[in-house]
């Protein structure tokens, strides 16, 4: 069996991966992408209704504008593929790429020459990993390639490919339902045509309340238009903060949470003692702010009308990246009886609909799960043991130094796997962090020193919100990027000015190393 080697390969061909490939094309990197195209969840988990829930200056590559950056409506899933292909080209990446290329097997033939305590380097200079790619370019070969490499990032990402089902009793799960069952991964694959025909006229429950749901139910609405249409439920166990756009009583969104100022009055790591004083100091500040948000919210939108308005402060699902951009007409369908909703934690099938604890049950045609992915799963599937156990900790979060590497694994990075309100960003500035590391323009700090650095950022997260398996990182993004930078031996502050810095928002272009180092 021969062996193709290189020192670099990357599994995905998402955001992340060609941000990755981009940043280490040095090393003419090998990118497995088991589809036909490059875009990730952008390209086979979206409707013809996804659209960004930023403006595009803030979801932007540092080196690469977009042509109407200071367009302020929110670009659809089109054109973020366009600009993706346009930045792929225009930097020659696609070459790196090897389509209908998956990942099926990884084995490590690293040894443990590693000295204990430290890392070591990305690049020793022998294989550590050995992958196993199945070619699925629609032919019956079913042989598998192997190639070896001395790093591997990994950039399969939190959602996709494995849909996350709930488990249901025995003999009420959707084998008995008369109707059909789908998940929003197979929703996502049926063309313009065959997603209205399954939806118009139809009793449709939705299961979920977060973007995709939300999105769902409004093309559900907009199929059901006119006397015959039918309502759509969306069935919510979980209440979360939507927001219609990003201003707050006339005040741009960025001001309570995306400035040094608003971020100064959150927790970080490595803060020091006076430093936590100060901020148990200001938490009713803090607390101030998330009620001016949450009282904006509940009095332009019928929140409590329709029992939508959450138990939990609006800061806690900022701090764990869940806030949902609105689609416009949303309410106004649900006024005209087009969008229901239905509260219920436990629900089961049967024979014509679902059923809920309350003793309540739906007919129902069609029912859709959106309920998520489960990421983990899908790193698991192709990570060996005994590394698979080391994945995550017992509270459910992955230990990633920076966001990136799990002091356990060797020469193993993840990219694409914390969340911020900019996740371009977010994986832009560790990919170029990555490539400086291989290159040894710093070293890592021990592996117990990572540890411990991974385990206050879980702390903060769990002190913030009850939703902090999600590794989000929103309320102090710009100290994790200021660490980072520190250790490339950037300026971690990169405005022109202290009314600037304390002030403006944070994007990809002050991070653009050519122009400010």
């Amino acid at each position: 069996m021969s062996i193709e080697s290189k020192k670099i390969g990357i599994i995905g061909g998402g955001i992340s991966g060609i941000a990755a490939a981009k940043q280490m094309s040095k090393y003419s990197p090998v990118v497995f992408e088991a589809t036909d195209s490059i875009g990730g969840v952008w390209k086979h988990c979206s409707y013809r209704s996804t659209k960004l829930q930023t403006p595009r200056c803030d979801y932007e590559f540092s080196d690469f504008p977009w042509a109407q950056r200071d367009n302020t409506s929110f670009p659809s899933y089109q054109e973020i593929l366009d600009y993706l292909y346009s930045y792929a080209t225009y930097f020659d990446v696609l070459k790196f790429v090897k389509f209908n290329s998956k990942v099926v097997e990884i084995r490590f033939v690293g040894g443990d020459s590693e000295k204990s305590g430290e890392y070591g380097s990305l690049l020793p200079g022998r294989p550590v990993w050995e992958v196993g790619v199945l070619h699925t370019g629609g032919q019956s070969e079913t042989t598998i390639q192997w190639f070896s490499f001395e790093f591997l990032v990994i950039c399969t990402g939190k959602y996709g490919d494995i849909p996350a089902i709930p488990k249901f009793p025995q003999n009420k799960g959707p084998e008995i339902f008369k109707g059909k069952v789908l998940h929003t991964l197979d929703y996502c694959k049926l063309s313009e045509d065959e997603s209205t025909q399954l939806l118009k006229g139809k009793k449709v429950v939705i299961f979920g309340y977060k973007k995709s749901a939300i999105d769902l139910a409004v093309e559900c609405a907009e199929a059901n238009q006119g006397e015959e249409g039918e309502a759509c439920t969306m069935v919510v166990r979980t209440l979360h903060w939507t927001v219609p756009h990003y201003s707050v009583w006339g005040l741009p969104f960025y001001i309570f949470y995306s400035t040094r100022a608003s971020q100064f009055l959150h927790e970080r790591p490595n803060q020091g003692f006076l430093r936590t004083l100060l901020c148990l100091a200001l938490s009713p500040l803090r607390k101030a702010v998330s009620k001016t948000i949450e009282s904006y919210l509940t009095r332009i939108l019928p929140l409590e009308k329709y029992g939508l308005k959450p138990d939990h402060p609006f800061e806690e699902d900022y701090a764990s990246c869940q806030m949902a951009i609105l689609p416009e007409n949303f309410f106004s369908e649900a006024d005209k009886g087009k969008i229901v909703f239905k509260r219920s934690s436990k629900w089961w099938f049967s024979e014509g609909g679902v059923h809920f604890e309350d003793g309540s049950s739906l007919e129902a045609d069609v029912v859709v799960l959106a309920t998520g992915f489960d990421g983990k799963q899908k790193l698991k599937s192709i990570i060996p043991d005994p590394f698979r156990s080391l994945l995550e900790f017992p509270s459910g979060s992955m230990p990633l130094y920076r966001g990136t590497i799990n002091p356990l694994i060797p020469n193993m990075a993840f990219v694409g796997y914390i969340e911020s309100v900019s996740n371009l960003h977010t994986a832009e500035i560790r990919c170029k962090w990555l490539s400086r590391l291989a290159d040894e323009e710093f070293k890592l700090p021990s592996m117990e020193k990572m540890l411990d650095q991974t385990t206050q950022e879980m702390e903060i997260m769990k002190r913030s919100t009850r939703f902090y398996k999600r590794s989000c990182i929103s309320t102090f993004s710009i100290n994790h990027t200021d660490e980072i930078c520190k250790e490339m031996g950037w300026k971690s502050w990169r405005k022109n000015s202290w009314i600037s810095e304390a002030f403006t928002p944070y994007n990809s272009r002050d991070y653009n190393e050519e122009e400010k180092k």
